[in-house]
């Protein structure tokens, strides 16, 4: 009898337990897939999922004939405030049509705030078309990589309706005179994944910024439909890939640059007519810790040989932290000297504004107080009342 009644409450408590973890488990399968739905309903991309887009970035490399066929090669990155120069997530690669397809759609967003202005390109080439010549005959093209350039696309000829056996002339080229210069991939470009324009929270609806951070064309077809990049994928990407200083890059190096000249000029300005006081405690100090005024001229020459050699070479981190920290070690030490000297940058004495208040307060004071004046009159009646005064016995 006691040994059913323990059977019993064993299977009672195996089914509790069984059934909270199926109501359990389909009740996070429910959420999983609801969230899932929310974010993509069509995606099939794994475990892999990114919901929101704000933070990535993606970096087209190149245009190559990989695997049978015209494919761009990339990379994506977590950080898009790193300008690609971090770690990337990966390099991977897509066929021209449907990674083109994804672009003009994220052009095609882009326009919906940029307004009327904002120009998207024709993209009746990204899928194969017909082309009736002026004799009748047909042919089909596509869009493609162009064949003197792994950083840009052409449309390509094709003999079948498929676009997939090239119709090579007797150069070996398949590229066509259509001028698709508008329709080009960002190649060597850092490009945001989502794409935001100032706007007025009282012009939009509350969904708009969380729709902007789950709609990217681009980044989730990209991330989607990719495939992993080997060894010789990556360095045909490489090969592509322009790793010098952009426009802006070069605006931005010509200021800081132009900068730490002048802050180093000025220095040597205020050096020359620096006190001999101040020069004697200058030097002291830098003998207290070994150093001589020729060392700090030879540190100043080896890092700017330094900068200049990973400017060259296009190593752009190191490159502007140099640059960076140079210019705020300059800018310290030209403020350090012009407060010690007393002369502001104009060459104008700086005022104490302590000593012109004491100044003010003494002058108030001398104001305040008045010497007695002694008139004729006054002085002739003392003189008279001591005259009167009677003899001291």
């Amino acid at each position: 009898m006691q040994y059913n009644t323990v059977l019993r409450l064993a299977l009672a408590t195996i089914f509790f337990f069984k059934k909270s973890f199926a109501e359990q488990y389909y009740q996070n399968a429910y959420y999983q897939q609801k969230d899932d739905d929310d974010g993509a309903a069509s995606y099939t991309g794994g475990n892999d999922y990114i919901k929101y887009w704000t933070e990535y970035a993606i970096l087209p490399q190149s245009c190559v004939h990989y695997g049978g066929k015209d494919v761009i090669i990339y990379s994506m990155y977590e950080k898009y405030y790193n300008h690609c120069a971090d770690k990337a997530m990966g390099t991977y690669y897509l066929d021209v049509p449907t990674f083109m397809a994804a672009y003009v759609n994220q052009m095609e967003l882009n326009k919906e705030d940029m307004g009327d202005d904002y120009a998207v390109p024709d993209s009746t080439y990204v899928n194969c078309y017909p082309v009736e010549t002026s004799s009748g005959a047909v042919y089909y093209v596509q869009l493609g990589c162009a064949d003197n350039s792994s950083t840009e696309l052409a449309v390509n000829v094709y003999k079948d309706n498929t676009c997939t056996t090239p119709d090579k002339s007797s150069t070996g080229s398949d590229d066509t005179n259509i001028d698709v210069s508008s329709l080009q991939a960002p190649f060597g470009t850092c490009t945001s994944c989502v794409h935001f324009v100032d706007k007025n929270e009282d012009d939009v609806d509350d969904g708009y910024f969380e729709n902007k951070m789950k709609n990217a064309p681009l980044c989730s077809s990209a991330w989607e439909y990719k495939s992993k990049c080997g060894g010789s994928c990556k360095r045909m990407g490489k090969a592509g890939l322009k790793t010098g200083w952009n426009g802006s890059d070069k605006l931005l190096l010509s200021i800081l640059g132009a900068f730490s000249i002048v802050m180093l000029a000025l220095i040597m300005r205020k050096r020359k007519a620096m006190a001999p006081k101040e020069a004697l405690i200058e030097e002291a100090a830098l003998n207290s810790v070994g150093m001589q005024q020729t060392h700090v001229l030879g540190i100043v020459g080896v890092l700017f040989f330094v900068t200049v050699l990973f400017g060259l070479a296009a190593v752009k981190s190191i490159t502007w932290f140099l640059l960076l920290t140079t210019n705020i070690v300059l800018f310290a030490y030209l403020m350090k000297l012009t407060v010690s000297s007393g002369i502001g940058p104009d060459g104008m004495p700086l005022e104490d504004e302590d000593s012109s208040d004491d100044d003010s307060d003494d002058d108030e004071e001398d104001e305040g107080y008045k010497a007695p004046e002694m008139t004729e009159e006054k002085g002739d009646a003392e003189q008279g009342g001591l005259k009167n005064l009677p003899p001291i016995m």
